[in-house]
C-alpha cells in the first residue's frame, strides 16, 4: 500500500475577513464591537469590507476585545512552522 499524505486545507482570508470571522465567534454585531471599542460601528463595517487599513494601534484595541494576538488580525495568512510553535 502506498503512503500518501494529506492535502493541506488553506483558506486565504483578508485582514478584514479576519476581523469578521473573529467577531462572529465571539457572537458580536458591528454595533457591539464598536461600543466595546469606542470607534463607529461604520468604521468596523468598513474595516471588514477593506474600505479603511486596520493600524497596529487599532489592531492591538480590536485584539484585545476579541481575546486574540494583535498578529491574527495583521496576518491573518502567516503560517508558524510547526518546528518552531513549541
Amino acid at each position: 500500500m502506498k503512503a500518501f499524505r494529506p492535502t493541506k486545507k488553506r483558506v486565504e482570508v483578508s485582514v478584514g475577513e479576519s476581523v469578521r470571522i473573529l467577531r462572529e465567534l465571539q457572537e458580536l454585531s458591528q454595533s457591539q464591537l464598536a461600543e466595546l471599542i469606542g470607534i463607529p460601528q461604520a468604521t468596523i463595517s468598513a474595516i471588514e469590507n477593506g474600505r479603511v487599513n486596520l493600524g497596529l494601534e487599532r489592531a492591538k484595541v480590536l485584539a484585545r476585545a476579541l481575546n486574540c494576538h494583535p498578529a491574527v488580525l495583521v496576518f491573518p495568512g502567516w503560517e508558524v512552522p510547526l518546528e518552531s510553535a513549541a
